[in-house]
């Protein structure tokens, strides 16, 4: 990873287009279409999770979407709502309305974008495995939550945001569950699990969707009395054009509230969009461009959220459909987009009359596989450090919100990195025999004698704030008598901070005082570019900067020798 260098924007579909072919338009022309009717319930059912209507939803999906596929540096990748963001675009909305949901999307964006021109495509790589299995099954728990009122027909309104005081209220209203509303959504569960085992290509989601609006629209005509809600009862009739792009007032203050919101977006988005991103380069070869990717994420996050579209990354669910319906170049995402278009403008009076009860059914599934209770249970064989992880994030997550599960989840995996590499990090003591060959993989051992009067200090690992403070703890406790030259071995120093640095400075200064010389040794190029930058070889002497310890000890033994002769 490098934050220099030229900017690295180089979108697949122009590259896919290059050489082109109509079989392959074939290809992608069937795994679009196949992927557009697999988007249309997930897309409907995360907006009305996240709180907004379901021409949110798709307007979002066919926006987002298409520029995630125009724009992007994945082959394959679907772009669209997602049910990692229910939680906090929930959140947001709430607290900041749809302003600023609207607001925090367009910052997000800007974060995304950033990322990908200062080559942090690779973020997925420093964010520990337990936070991202933790969180999600945090959300995947959440999402559950948000779907018991829906499902089993309690007809609860103002339900309360918190994990806690939701579940009170539904133990407290279990005499309000309606059965017919409890059947739809079974039966709705029922179909979803069942169809995969008919055929995995049909997407189960879709057809229970279909089989229970129908079976709903029955009941609500002939047997009024057993009225099951509908999309169309939440949320009234909905446009089915396009909306107008609006803009959204900005000042200083309303950015600092939302710039934490903004930036639980970005992470969350980066890492999901990367997941899907790696997870398809698997399976098709091919190879994700990840700095393109997040700056493609990036751009579809600026411009969905004044079409009133909520947050956009890349869903692993439709990007796998896509995948095994032959969608092999960005054109069938833009054709999913195109199909989810044609959907919105044409069809929308039949979405109005899908049950919320199937919905929820759909959510329910979602959740169940966001939670991936199997790579939890593996996780909790692992060191106890990584279950602290994965259980503060997890619980900070459903009791508190995502935000700070990620900011206190990160916190905690480094303190506890810093905690092993200080712990892993050894410093060695040697007088009177020194073996160059210890710790090498070489067969001929040379011994050097070191004089009497010398020290050998050897740091194997990261010299940095941590061990630069366990460093000087050792020089403080080695007793015995005072030495007259001091060498640092630094062969196995990968690299050096400016706490090490700076304690590093105060050694020499203390030594010279009590008379005591210095000598580092074995110090790879580029510690010695920052000590240069320190002036630590003029304050020590360039001389004293050994490049081997066979010239360290044997200067040493020379500056013994000479101190011994003096004051004889």
């Amino acid at each position: 990873m490098s934050l220099s260098g030229p900017i690295d924007f180089k979108p697949k579909l122009i590259s896919a287009l290059q050489n082109y072919s109509l079989s392959r338009f074939k290809s992608d022309l069937i795994a679009g279409i196949v992927v557009g009717i697999v988007a249309l319930p997930l897309a409907v059912a995360f907006a009305i999770a996240s709180g907004v209507s379901p021409t949110v939803g798709l307007i979002t999906a066919i926006i987002g979407g298409f520029l995630v596929s125009a724009l992007g540096g994945c082959s394959v990748q679907i772009g669209g709502p997602t049910g990692a963001f229910i939680i906090i675009i929930y959140g947001i909305i709430e607290n900041y309305g749809l302003e600023g949901l609207a607001i925090a999307t367009f910052m997000a964006g800007l974060i995304l974008v950033l990322m990908g021109l200062f080559h942090l495509g690779t973020v997925i790589k420093f964010i520990p495995y337990p936070i991202v299995v933790g969180f999600t099954a945090g959300i995947a728990l959440t999402i559950f939550s948000t779907q018991m009122n829906d499902f089993f027909g309690l007809g609860l309104k103002d339900v309360p945001a918190s994990f806690l005081p939701k579940w009170g209220m539904y133990f407290s209203n279990l005499g309000n569950i309606d059965p017919v509303t409890t059947g739809v959504a079974v039966v709705s569960l029922l179909i979803i699990i069942a169809v995969p085992f008919i055929s995995k290509k049909l997407p189960g989601a879709l057809i229970s969707i279909i089989i229970m609006t129908a079976v709903v629209w029955l009941i609500n005509r002939y047997y009024p009395e057993f009225h099951v809600t509908t999309i169309g009862d939440r949320f009234g009739s909905m446009a089915t054009d396009i909306p107008q792009p609006k803009g959204f007032r900005l000042s200083m203050d309303t950015l600092n509230l939302l710039l934490p919101s903004a930036f639980t977006i970005a992470i969350l988005g980066s890492i999901e969009s990367l997941l899907s991103a790696t997870v398809a380069d698997g399976v098709t070869g091919s190879h994700t461009r990840s700095n393109t990717e997040l700056v493609g994420q990036g751009i579809a996050n600026i411009v969905v959220p004044f079409f009133g579209g909520i947050p956009v990354t890349g869903a692993i669910a439709r990007t796998m459909t896509n995948i095994t319906n032959g969608g092999r170049t960005p054109v069938a995402g833009i054709i999913h987009a195109i199909v989810l278009l044609l959907i919105f403008l044409f069809l929308m009076p039949l979405i109005n009359m899908v049950p919320m009860a199937c919905l929820a059914a759909v959510l329910v599934v979602v959740s169940y596989n966001m939670s991936g209770w199997r790579t939890v249970r593996g996780i909790l064989r692992n060191p106890k450090s990584d279950i602290s992880i994965l259980a503060v994030t997890f619980l900070l997550t459903v009791i508190f919100d995502l935000t700070i599960a990620i900011e206190i989840g990160l916190l905690l995996a480094m303190i506890l990195f810093l905690r092993r590499v200080t712990e892993n990090t050894q410093i060695k003591v040697y007088s009177e025999q020194l073996d160059v060959a210890e710790g090498t993989e070489a067969t001929t051992h040379e011994v050097l004698d070191v004089a009497n009067g010398v020290q050998v200090y050897e740091i194997d690992g990261p010299f940095f704030f941590g061990v630069a403070t366990k460093f000087d703890e050792m020089m403080r406790s080695t007793l015995g008598e005072k030495p007259k030259v001091r060498i640092i071995r630094m062969r196995k120093v990968p690299f050096v901070d400016a706490t090490a640095v700076h304690n590093l400075e105060i050694l020499i200064k203390s030594s010279q005082a009590e008379g005591i010389h210095v000598v580092l040794s074995g110090v790879n190029p580029k510690v010695k570019e920052v000590l240069e930058h320190a002036g630590i070889d003029t304050l020590i002497g360039k001389d004293h900067v050994c490049s081997h310890i066979t010239i360290a000890v044997r200067m040493a033994n020379r500056i013994v020798s000479a101190e011994a002769v003096a004051h004889s």
